[in-house]
């Protein structure tokens, strides 16, 4: 569980700063059209970055600091969701999913197995 959440985290602060400091690289990448207002990005970059934090401190008392295991499961699992939406009716080509398997998809069993470990070990007691 540590060292799921300590890549967890070092991949998440490392994506976050990428896309803070170089907000149109995935949009060239993709051959997208840039988009209007970078800083949506940052900000979405910063968010990923700072939930990277939280699975670093997790990593050391995953038990104890479930509730960041749980927060970042949840947006990993809607996030995927919102993508499924936006490649549906096409405001996303396909090409931006692959964001969604690395950022969210690999990471569904891991912080499942972690949950699951949290609950039964607070469980008991």
């Amino acid at each position: 569980m540590r060292n799921v959440l300590l890549a967890a985290g070092a991949y998440n602060v490392l994506w976050g700063a990428f896309a803070v400091l170089f907000p149109n690289a995935i949009f060239r990448w993709l051959d997208m059209p840039l988009p209007n207002y970078p800083q949506f990005w940052q900000c979405i970059g910063m968010i990923v970055g700072v939930y990277g934090l939280g699975y670093a401190i997790a990593a050391f008392d995953p038990a104890r600091h479930w509730p960041i295991v749980l927060v970042g499961f949840l947006g990993k699992v809607f996030g995927p969701l919102g993508m499924v939406q936006a490649l549906w009716t096409g405001a996303l080509p396909w090409s931006f999913a692959l964001n969604c398997v690395t950022n969210d998809l690999i990471w569904w069993v891991p912080f499942a197995l972690i949950l699951k470990y949290a609950w039964v070990r607070n469980a008991a007691s």
